[in-house]
């Protein structure tokens, strides 16, 4: 019982700790910087440190660079930071559990809290925020209503128009949506049954105008009138929305993904770092305040509540979010590279 031990004493201990002692007191956390950054900066950051005295360091690297660097460090014995932050599929891996402790035991202390969100805190880390991939539509071509379901999607007779879908590495989403469209229940679609979702794909292949690579193709596409309705990412589709773009979005169906905080093994301030993701689950406001900024869903329902009516509007209602699809991360994550050798088969065919 270590971790909890050591965290339930843990205001007590900070208490009696000379000014000096507390300022010299550090985390270093791994972040891909700029505005990500300075928005954690100002939501978590800052008050964490003025309630504890802990310094939050921050160092800066793209995520794949986070993930090889935090694995070199702990296999050389040489750790400098103490967190990291990569998506659920990839910080539940086989892979990146090898360098990360198990939070299994500090996890306890959240088990009651009806507020947290499923694997809000986990054995493989703990979640920040969850951003969606979903469904959009133009309004302009669809003034009574345009596809809110993948079954709508693939139905060009009722709701005709140039497509978009995504052709990236992790090909997932779209098959999921494809078997979706199919008729497969959401609860039923793991393991994926990658052969049906090319046969359904193949459908709608004619219609796909558009095949992004990236968030920023994605959005030039809708401005440019390039497709009408298409499977983007909600960050970039609430930034459509703040350029006054007419844009519906639909989470039915939506594929939520969770960026993941982890500990590295042996990290130089692994205490501080529990207590800095404690202070986040902990505290609504602080994960109010991050979530507003970037349009993503935080992982207390508390949080959502203290969000304004424009922030809300931008993450799933209540009852839109029970109509997302849970996925199963270590299917995906075993079995990445099947999905990428089919996925690329099919694509240059």
């Amino acid at each position: 019982m270590k971790y909890l031990a050591y965290m339930a004493a843990g205001v007590a201990v900070t208490a009696m700790m000379p000014a000096m002692a507390q300022a010299q007191e550090r985390v270093v956390f791994a972040s891909t910087g700029g505005v990500f950054e300075q928005a954690l900066r100002e939501a978590w950051f800052t008050p964490f440190t003025a309630e504890t005295g802990i310094e939050v360091v921050s160092v800066t690297a793209t995520d794949a660079e986070m993930r090889a660097r935090a694995q070199a460090m702990v296999q050389a014995g040489d750790v400098t930071w103490d967190i990291i932050n990569n998506v659920d599929i990839l910080a539940e891996s086989a892979q990146n559990r090898a360098f990360t402790i198990d939070l299994a035991e500090f996890c306890q202390q959240f088990e009651d809290r009806a507020d947290l969100v499923d694997k809000a805190c986990n054995p493989a880390g703990v979640r920040l925020s969850l951003n969606g991939t979903l469904l959009v539509y133009n309004t302009q071509d669809f003034p009574d209503g345009g596809p809110t379901t993948w079954q709508e999607f693939w139905d060009v007779a009722n709701f005709p128009g140039p497509r978009a879908l995504p052709n990236l590495s992790d090909p997932w989403r779209v098959f999921a949506g494809a078997l979706l469209a199919d008729g497969v229940p959401a609860d039923q679609l793991f393991p994926l049954d990658i052969d049906r979702a090319l046969a359904k794909l193949d459908e709608i292949r004619p219609e796909v105008e558009l095949w992004w690579r990236t968030g920023d193709q994605s959005q030039q596409g809708f401005r440019s009138g390039e497709y009408v309705t298409g499977m983007i990412w909600g960050t970039r589709a609430n930034a459509l929305k703040d350029e006054d773009q007419p844009i519906a979005m639909s989470f039915d169906g939506a594929f939520m993904l969770a960026d993941t905080l982890q500990i590295l093994q042996n990290a130089p301030h692994q205490e501080n770092a529990l207590k800095l993701v404690q202070y986040y689950l902990n505290n609504p406001a602080v994960q109010a305040n991050f979530a507003k900024q970037f349009g993503i869903t935080p992982p207390s329902s508390d949080a959502v509540a203290l969000l304004d009516d424009e922030a809300r509007s931008k993450i799933p209602s209540p009852d839109e979010f029970k109509k997302t699809v849970q996925h199963d991360s270590e299917w995906i994550s075993a079995n990445q590279e099947k999905l990428a050798d089919a996925w690329n088969d099919w694509i240059t065919q």
